[in-house]
């Protein structure tokens, strides 16, 4: 299981707290700013949308065409929101799993703040039309260097804290954590110095950066949200996994299979003729450890219904894995070749596969991993249950219907750009309507997530509730905690009556 163990509960609630005073900082600096991003992502994405079916609005605006919007949209999504969500939630796993209090907190809120000012400027490069042009690239060329000395002041601390664990075991949890960890420089450095530094063939520039795209989504996002869920599902229920065989297949068929994703996107231009059909296959097999993990923790998650009923981190957890499902299901059916990959090579369906993946697992996951995380680091419960319910429907509501109106649209896209004997804008009168219902998908998601980044923000400066009762999704009154057997808050400070006791034992 992923809980702490120790021979003393009470010294062990003391090294817990020890280790999340030590990040407060820091964790909160990644959520709160990563959530601000989301805002702007999200307002980036409802004008790019909206330029979909109306592309007038907005229009005389050079820095907000289309061509610049959408990239910087889906920069902010990845590099603000994204990652930093990432960056908040492995530094706080690992350092719980090894047991260790993080000791360069200051360096660590240092390349955050780095980290922003490249995001920054990469997205105003964006939007003032200096992109590189390459899908989730499009930051200038000055950037990546910043983003990935940042990335490695960020992380290196963690990846010493599980060198030095004080555990021989090694969670499944942080399987997928250190390999996340592991596998974005390799990913990073090598799609930028191969598309920055050397010159090649055009082609195979294409070629590098839809490998780049597809395993920034499976070898680093996927990772870092299923490492998440298999900690929290276990902890607040209080249950073993269901599998831990299943987990390990789960883990390495991604490790096996991710690497050779990505090159279906070229399906016809001039390379190899099999690594399209490589690139295809290697995605249609992505469901192998979507469905194997998913249904593992599903399992493990409903031994214990009522909890799942009353914990925001599992509902939140639950419906993201419910999105990983989806997302193996999908990658099968738009990646069969001389099938479905034709129609959704240049259509819709392509942006609802990685909203699928970014928003619909990866994100729900990491906002059930704030709501569990927040209060044990700041020693304060959420203010509101209304406000949390509202971000949970609305979020679930926003990303299914985005996702799922993509994936569809973009297939009936796709049969009028394969039409040719029909004028192009026949294709684009197919995804009017489905574009429409992205636009106002987008909306209520931007609506829970201002909230959201609000609550948050409170909760940074410890305006939340002085409680050790945490906030459910229903009436506490005669339920237990939903948050595990530790509590919702490590009250295990000095002062207070747990330290009083560890100290009288001595």
């Amino acid at each position: 299981m992923s809980q702490d163990t120790s021979n003393s509960p009470e010294k062990d609630a003391i090294v817990r707290a020890s280790i999340d005073r030590s990040l407060r900082h820091p964790v909160m600096f990644f959520f709160t700013s990563g959530a601000a991003w989301l805002a702007v992502s999200l307002v980036l994405g409802i004008i790019a949308s909206a330029k979909n079916h109306s592309p007038d609005f907005l229009g005389h605006t050079s820095w907000l065409t289309y061509g610049r919007v959408f990239p910087a949209h889906i920069n902010a999504l990845i590099y603000g929101w994204g990652a930093q969500a990432a960056f908040g939630t492995m530094i706080w796993l690992m350092a719980r799993l090894s047991r260790q209090e993080c000791r360069a907190a200051g360096t660590i809120l240092t390349a955050g703040h780095v980290w922003n000012l490249g995001v920054s400027l990469g997205v105003l490069g964006i939007l003032s039309g200096h992109s590189t042009g390459m899908s989730w690239m499009e930051f200038p060329f000055f950037a990546w260097p910043v983003l990935l000395l940042s990335y490695t002041l960020i992380v290196i601390w963690s990846l010493v804290q599980f060198r030095v664990r004080r555990k021989e075991h090694t969670y499944i949890t942080q399987w997928f954590i250190v390999a996340a960890m592991i596998w974005f420089p390799w990913i990073y450095l090598t799609a930028n110095v191969l598309l920055h530094c050397m010159s090649g063939h055009p082609v195979m520039a294409a070629g590098i950066n839809a490998w780049f795209k597809s395993a920034m989504l499976l070898l680093f996002f996927l990772p870092v949200g299923i490492g998440t869920a298999f900690y929290l599902i276990p902890k607040v229920t209080g249950k073993p996994i269901y599998s831990y065989t299943l987990a390990q297949i789960g883990f390495w068929s991604l490790a096996i299979i991710a690497p050779w994703a990505g090159m279906q996107k070229l399906t016809g231009a001039p390379i190899p003729y099999f690594l399209p059909y490589l690139g295809a296959a290697a995605t249609v097999m992505i469901a192998i450890p979507a469905f194997t993990i998913a249904a593992n923790l599903i399992a493990t998650a409903m031994s214990s219904g009522e909890t799942v009923a009353h914990s925001p981190s599992l509902r939140f957890t639950l419906a993201g894995l419910v999105g990983l499902a989806l997302f193996g299901g999908s990658a099968v059916v738009l990646n069969l070749p001389d099938s479905t990959l034709p129609l959704t090579q240049f259509s819709l369906s392509g942006y609802g596969f990685d909203i699928l993946g970014l928003y619909g697992f990866f994100s729900l996951v990491m906002f059930g991993a704030i709501y569990f995380i927040v209060p044990r680091i700041t020693r304060r419960e959420w203010l509101s249950r209304r406000l949390i319910k509202m971000h949970f429907f609305l979020s679930v509501y926003g990303v299914v219907t985005v996702a799922l109106v993509a994936l569809f649209g973009g297939l009936q896209q796709g049969i009028g750009q394969e039409e040719f004997n029909m004028v192009w804008e026949n294709a684009a009168d197919r995804a009017f309507p489905y574009s429409i219902a992205i636009t106002l998908a987008w909306c209520f998601i931007l609506f829970s997530n201002i909230f959201f980044f609000m609550h948050l923000t409170l909760m940074w400066l410890r305006l939340g509730r002085r409680s050790s009762h945490p906030t459910l999704l229903v009436d506490p009154h005669h339920h237990g905690n939903p948050h595990g057997p530790d509590g919702d808050i490590d009250n295990a400070g000095p002062g207070t009556p747990s330290a009083a006791a560890a100290a009288g034992a001595h």
